[in-house]
């Protein structure tokens, strides 16, 4: 936690909290693209903290989780601009994994997840575009849901045709199910919808479908997967025929493509390059390379240099993955794979060295082997809590379905949870 609101949340509880789902529940909320009024907006960025950067309305989420009563007790930390899979922000210094305070607990919501796995919280908000609730949640031991591209509004500032969507991490597949309940929907202006649910998600934790066609991914198809990566992804598929579905060796062969890195890089370098100019808007000054890290420059420089005509290329490519992924889900109802390449690394193992920034890049590429697909296509997708390795540090598996269903993912996430609980799992336990 970064940013605490204690007097605040105290003086908005003497005041009544809403009468909703989660009436008085605490709660953090990632300090990222998700503004909560009159409280510091910095996105990870030195510039923005010396400057006392603050937001002047809740975003359209963050208003939705005060109405179903939550009491928002501060704000988590985050890369700069959210860039990197890890959260060692040079405004705020590196955020530690609660299972072993010398590793990482991922990124880009990385604050959160060590909020929640410590117990601090029963559930923070996070962001995903590219991993970024994923991750983490693979590294602390927690639930992790990215959700369908639409299905959660982005307003009022942002908005729904990019990478990133927003939810929550938690300790159970029951939190997550909920509080997607209380935040789902469209709002005005919104350029995507996902299609309805069928009925609440709560609902689904009851669900138990029969005779699923689960594909499973269970190597790395463009490098090296670490053994406790594969033994996660296998034994989550054991445990899948063990309750009745059918896991088949089988994986879109669009993923076997190296150059859908490439394009995601390309996506992600003018995300990069739109984000330092937020931050000069927010300064009400141009920004130069001393305001932001050296990675996060560097970046933007290459998005600076990226055309338009690249830019329209790489969306297109994009459309035409996502088509080619989508055929996969017409006979297969989920894919199965590691959440990550491999466990928690060491804190300051992805810090790239001063003088060259993108030294690390092979290193993160080999870490978020399996996340980025699915930002790009919009489908959601879930991390699972499921394997702890012989150092006791959590791996995650993921869990995939297609654009919208959600309610599936929920469904076989709660037959997980319940023929291999960890909710009770704690840091040190």
């Amino acid at each position: 936690m970064i940013h605490r609101r204690f007097e605040r949340a105290l003086a908005e509880i003497d005041a009544g909290c809403p009468d909703g789902p989660f009436s008085g529940v605490p709660f953090l909320v990632k300090d990222l693209y998700a503004d909560t009024a009159g409280d510091p907006a910095h996105h990870g960025n030195r510039a923005l903290r010396q400057a006392g950067a603050t937001a002047s309305s809740d975003s359209f989420l963050t208003a939705r989780y005060r109405r179903a009563g939550f009491v928002l007790l501060g704000r988590t930390n985050t890369p700069e601009l959210g860039l990197v899979p890890v959260t060692e922000p040079a405004a705020y210094g590196p955020t530690r994994n609660p299972y072993d305070p010398s590793r990482s607990p991922g990124g880009s919501s990385g604050g959160s997840a060590a909020a929640v796995a410590s117990g601090m919280v029963p559930a923070a908000h996070g962001s995903d575009g590219g991993g970024s609730i994923r991750i983490p949640a693979s590294m602390c031991g927690l639930v992790g849901l990215k959700p369908s591209r639409g299905r959660i509004t982005m307003g009022p500032d942002r908005d729904e045709s990019g990478l990133s969507v927003q939810h929550v991490l938690t300790r159970s597949v029951r939190d997550c199910a909920a509080i997607l309940d209380a935040t789902a929907g469209p709002a005005a202006g919104d350029m995507v919808i996902a299609p309805p649910p069928r009925r609440r998600y709560a609902d689904e934790l009851a669900a138990r479908p029969a005779g699923l066609r689960v594909g499973l991914l269970a190597h790395n198809p463009n490098g090296r997967l670490h053994p406790d990566c594969e033994a996660a992804a296998r034994r989550a598929a054991a445990l899948l025929e063990g309750l009745g579905h059918i896991v088949v060796e089988e994986h879109p062969e669009v993923l076997d493509d190296p150059g859908t890195a490439r394009r995601f890089l390309a996506r992600w370098s003018v995300n990069a390059r739109l984000g330092v100019l937020g931050i000069g808007e927010q300064l009400g000054r141009e920004v130069g390379p001393d305001d932001v890290e050296p990675l996060t420059w560097a970046m933007a420089e290459v998005g600076a240099t990226t055309s338009a005509t690249d830019y329209a290329r790489a969306l297109a490519a994009g459309a035409a993955f996502t088509r080619r992924l989508a055929g996969f889900f017409v006979d297969h109802d989920l894919l199965l794979t590691p959440t990550l390449g491999e466990p928690p690394p060491e804190i300051g193992g992805l810090v790239p060295p001063v003088g060259d920034p993108f030294a690390t890049q092979a290193r993160t590429a080999s870490l978020v082997p399996f996340t980025t697909h699915f930002n790009v296509s919009g489908q959601p997708a879930i991390s699972l809590p499921l394997h702890r390795n012989a150092d006791g540090l959590p791996v995650g598996v993921q869990l995939v379905a297609a654009y919208g269903r959600e309610d599936l993912l929920v469904a076989v996430a709660s037959e997980l949870e319940e023929a291999a609980p960890w909710a009770a799992v704690r840091p040190g336990g």
